[in-house]
Parts: structure tokens; C-alpha cells; sequence
């Protein structure tokens, strides 16, 4: 009978391999297909050897190099994923190779964070890509301006500062402009969202299969659920925005939205919104300008107002004004 062996020692990143395996286990094929009998057989012939099942352990690689998450960016490394899984396998992982010179623009709007902050920027720097974090400090008034102080010392890490709190998307608007990375993306301060996704969002940008990819928050297997009426309103104010923008969105109000810096300075100077009406503004210029967008699940931890949720029912009556204003009216 075969068992498993007592080392694995591939270095495959733990998030990568479990979130990644989960999606091909959801790929709707059969297990007659072609897929199945090629690329799945050869992650099973690496794992099935005849060994005890008792001692199973994974060996950490040898390569000190390894050791650091841009390990997992490195062209040796995507080579050698791909000559032992195959290029199907490791596109459902979500492995493949980074252009040179490659740089993100993280922008991180920031007001009151100075609980999460910190938290937020080290698992941004522990994903490995090549980044610069913008911090924006839209006038906070609790911990979050010396939180930003002890930041700003560490590589690659930008601080800019409101002097009074101006909203989210008038952070996001001084973020975009100070960017000069390749592609650029959005990032909460809190920690609903998990930057390793930013994987996943990348990766059809960089094949040139899409020139917009939104992270959405509904509709897949790896989610923590939101309430009823978070995920009904976010659900009718998507489909309204749907309609006028001319697009099919499932999470038209997700943070993550990661567009090439090239298709943001075309739009930068017209952008208006200061608060969260920015998520249908920017998505209506960028629709009108006939990019093609795309969506890829992305994980998500719903918080609550008395952990410092700041989005209220006025964001949303004045998410329906921009349906109206950017997307029927065209403004």
C-alpha cells in the first residue's frame, strides 16, 4: 500500500499550497480530464512514496535564500514549481515569474489605525513582492501618527500626512500620486484583508489577460461570512453600479483594486471623490476608458463598528449619488 513519506521538501509556501490546492479542488473538471491525469498525477507521484504515514514532516529547504518570502518570487523557484507540478498546476497556485525591475505601489489610506497599522504593514512586507507602502495619515487623532513615525524608518515605506481628515478617498487621490511603481493597489490599514492576495490579482495583469483586477469578497469558498445586510447592500449597491457602468461587478466597493500606474495617471487629475464614493468613481473613468476588467476571489474578515468599522448609511446614499453622477450622468 502506498503511504506517505516522512519528509516533503519542496519549498512550496504553506498559504500558497493550501489556499492554492483549495482552488483547483473548485476547478470544475472531471477526473477523467486531461488536467487530472497530467498535472494532479504529478503532485501525487511526489507525495506517495512508500514510507511510514506516522512521521510525517516537511523539511525546511536547504537554501538559505529560502528562508525570505522574495524566495518565493525568484525565477529559480518558479522554474523548478513548474518542472515538478506542471504550468497548469502552478497557474491555479497562482506561481509564476515577476517582471524585471518589477515595483508595487501599496497605497494605505490611514485614519485611527494606531491599533493595526503596524500589524498591516508587516504582513504587506511579508508577501515578498517587490513593494513601496504609501501611508497616508488622513488626520488621525488617536495612536496612528507615532505608530506612522516608527514606520517610516523601515525600507520602503512612504508616510504622507492630511493635515485634518479629509476621507478615504482623498488619501487614496494623494496616494496615487506619489506612486511610481508599475501597478498600483489599494490596502485598508485594518485587517480585513489578507495581502496575500495580491498573488492572485497579479497574476492576470501581468499576463496581459486583463488591464483591472478587483479582489472580490462574495461568492467563493474562502470567506468568512458578513452579516445579511453587509453582503445585501454591498450586493444591490454592486448591481446598480452594474448597470450604469456597463460592466458585471460582483464587489464594486472591495479595497482591492490593482490597476497599472500608466491607466491611473491618465484619470488622476479628474478624480473628485474624498470619501468612499471614490470605489464607483474610479471605477466608472476606468470602465470609460473600455478596459478590461476582471475579478479573482480574495479573503476577507468582516469587523464591527465597536472595532472601529468607519463606513456608515450615509456612504451608502452617497454611493447611489455616484451611480448617478459617474455612471448614468457620466460627469
Amino acid at each position: 500500500m502506498n503511504r506517505m513519506p516522512r519528509q516533503f521538501a519542496v519549498p512550496i509556501p504553506v498559504r500558497v499550497l493550501s489556499v492554492g490546492l483549495a482552488r483547483v479542488a473548485t476547478t470544475s473538471v472531471t477526473n477523467d480530464s486531461p488536467f487530472f491525469s497530467s498535472n494532479v498525477q504529478s503532485i501525487s507521484d511526489c507525495l506517495v512514496k512508500d514510507s511510514s504515514l506516522e512521521d510525517v514532516s516537511i523539511e525546511q529547504p536547504s537554501d538559505p535564500s529560502g528562508d525570505s518570502p522574495s524566495h518565493f518570487w525568484t525565477t529559480e523557484y518558479v522554474k523548478k514549481m513548474r518542472s515538478l507540478l506542471g504550468n497548469d498546476v502552478c497557474r491555479k497556485l497562482g506561481i509564476f515569474e515577476l517582471p524585471n525591475d518589477f515595483l508595487l505601489s501599496v497605497v494605505v489610506p490611514v485614519y485611527n489605525e494606531g491599533g493595526t497599522v503596524s500589524s498591516v504593514v508587516d504582513r504587506l512586507t511579508n508577501t515578498g513582492l517587490p513593494m513601496e507602502i504609501i501611508l497616508v495619515d488622513d488626520g488621525s487623532q488617536d495612536g496612528t501618527p507615532e505608530a506612522l513615525a516608527s514606520l517610516s524608518s523601515r525600507p520602503h515605506v512612504v508616510v504622507l500626512t492630511h493635515s485634518h481628515n479629509r476621507g478615504k478617498g482623498a488619501a487614496i487621490r494623494t496616494g496615487i500620486k506619489h506612486a511610481k511603481g508599475d501597478i498600483v493597489v489599494i490596502q485598508d490599514a485594518d485587517q480585513e484583508y489578507d495581502p496575500s492576495d495580491f498573488r492572485y490579482l497579479l497574476q492576470p495583469l501581468l499576463a496581459e489577460e486583463a488591464d483591472v483586477a478587483y479582489g472580490t469578497r462574495y461568492g467563493h469558498y474562502d470567506r468568512q461570512l458578513s452579516p445579511w445586510w453587509h453582503q445585501a447592500v454591498n450586493g444591490l449597491i454592486s448591481w446598480l453600479a452594474s448597470l450604469a457602468i456597463g460592466i458585471r461587478l460582483s464587489d464594486v466597493e472591495t479595497c482591492y483594486k490593482m490597476v497599472p500606474r500608466r491607466h491611473l495617471i491618465d484619470i488622476q487629475e479628474q478624480l473628485q471623490e474624498s470619501r468612499f464614493g471614490i470605489e464607483i468613481e474610479l471605477t466608472a473613468r476606468l470602465a470609460r476608458k473600455r478596459l478590461r476588467f476582471t475579478e479573482r476571489p480574495i479573503r476577507y474578515r468582516h469587523r464591527w463598528y465597536d472595532e472601529g468599522k468607519k463606513i456608515g448609511w450615509r456612504d451608502g446614499v452617497s454611493a447611489l449619488r455616484c451611480i448617478m453622477k459617474y455612471g448614468l450622468l457620466r460627469r
